[in-house]
């Protein structure tokens, strides 16, 4: 019950509390200021950029910074020195460069099919990993074939990695759709070895057999095979999401993902060629998206590859500032690399040797201009080298996709780089 007392101690603080607010109210009113400081007058207008307003203070920064390697300039003397020096910085930026291990290479499964033997492989690429990879070998093989490095793309898909470019005979559901979407039904490495190649595909790193899981995702387990479509979705939204989180990690650790990613690609390289069904002077590598990203660093750090193919990840990068960035992957940035080279410089690497671009008229990845600026540029520089025939650009209509008719031209290119 409440006394007196205390309903006129409730009523006297109340009244204080309004004496205050009007106290201060009318200390506010007597100032003449009753909005906070205003900021000084700014003309706004829209960016249509990733960066929104920061984007011209980049743009600012950005202009007229020459690649100090790149081969249009005057710096280098020829094609191999530019590769020398070239080689070297990529190397020193990425940052990873272990000493050799024993591959101590494991198989672990064999399956016959129709057109080709299937081996599911384990070995190492450093110290550090033990990965991976299937070998596709042609059936009725006699004697040693050109061989084919198929490397994976990215497409937003965690949870599978060198699955994307191989038809298993009995696929995940989420496998038949990537195929769909992105090799147009077809996936590379089964068409490859039905060619007649042998064809390696690995696991890059955060991938496939290398993805990450969550403490709290540890209750869907390991086998994806058991995964539901819905798993797939959730699982997948969790290793986008922490691409950062490895980035940062890896920062901290004095690496880059790249690097990682690039090694382990080169050490694929070195096993092949241990392997008695392959040729070792008749190598190629190949893939889409991040794929064609991989393929086209394969070719420029590894002279053992005699040809590639970089499909649907080509584009000189200072346009790609303005909107195109928000689109690609951290495996995308190398740290540093733009002070050098832009990436039809790194492509140029690959000289004297044969080089085909295909590039996707439709593809929102990368904007059209930079798409034939690349173009040039990587024509330019083989001309510079003398061997402008070796190299191939070539326009698609068609979306962000590796349809079968790509995938045909590029098989036929590689037979008369390699079968000849």
């Amino acid at each position: 019950m409440e006394t007196n007392e205390t309903t006129n101690r409730r009523r006297f603080l109340e009244s204080l509390g309004a004496l205050t607010a009007a106290g201060l109210a009318a200390s506010i009113a007597d100032a003449g200021d009753p909005m906070p400081l205003a900021d000084p007058a700014r003309e706004l207008r829209p960016s249509s950029a990733d960066l929104g307003s920061l984007y011209a203070d980049v743009q600012r920064l950005a202009a007229n910074r020459p690649y100090e390697f790149a081969f249009s300039s005057n710096r280098f003397r020829d094609i191999d020195e530019f590769k020398k020096a070239s080689r070297d910085k990529l190397f020193e930026l990425l940052l990873y460069r272990p000493e050799p291990t024993p591959f101590r290479a494991e198989v672990v499964d064999r399956v016959e099919r129709d057109t080709h033997i299937r081996e599911k492989i384990l070995f190492n690429t450093s110290p550090h990993f033990r990965i991976p990879a299937y070998v596709l070998i042609p059936r009725n093989l006699k004697g040693r074939a050109p061989a084919i490095i198929d490397l994976h793309s990215h497409g937003g898909m965690f949870l599978f990695g060198k699955e994307k470019v191989i038809d298993l005979g009995r696929n995940h559901a989420a496998m038949t759709d990537y195929h769909r979407r992105n090799y147009d039904g077809r996936p590379t490495a089964t068409e490859l070895v039905r060619r007649g190649y042998v064809v390696i595909s690995i696991d890059a790193f955060m991938f496939g057999e290398r993805r990450l899981i969550m403490d709290a995702d540890l209750k869907h387990g390991w086998d994806r095979a058991r995964y539901s479509l819905d798993d797939v979705r959730v699982l997948n939204q969790q290793c986008r999401g922490k691409e950062t989180t490895l980035v940062k990690s890896l920062a901290w650790a004095g690496l880059t993902w790249p690097g990682i990613v690039f090694w382990d690609d080169i050490r694929t390289v070195d096993y092949l060629i241990t392997r008695p069904e392959v040729d070792r002077e008749r190598l190629g590598c190949i893939g889409i998206s991040m794929g064609g990203y991989r393929s086209c660093f394969l070719a420029a750090l590894d002279e053992r590859i005699q040809a590639a193919c970089v499909t649907g990840f080509m584009s000189t990068l200072r346009p790609m500032i303005q909107a195109h960035v928000d689109t690609h992957s951290w495996v995308h940035y190398v740290p540093g690399l733009q002070k050098y080279l832009d990436l039809p410089d790194v492509a140029t690497l690959h000289a004297p040797k044969p080089l085909l671009v295909q590039q996707c008229q439709q593809d929102r990845l990368f904007p059209l201009t930079g798409m034939r600026d690349s173009l040039e540029r990587i024509a330019d520089g083989y001309a510079k080298a003398g061997v402008k025939d070796r190299f191939t650009g070539r326009f698609y209509d068609e979306p962000h996709i590796f349809t079968r008719r790509m995938q045909d031209d590029a098989i036929d290119w590689f037979d008369r780089q390699l079968r000849k």
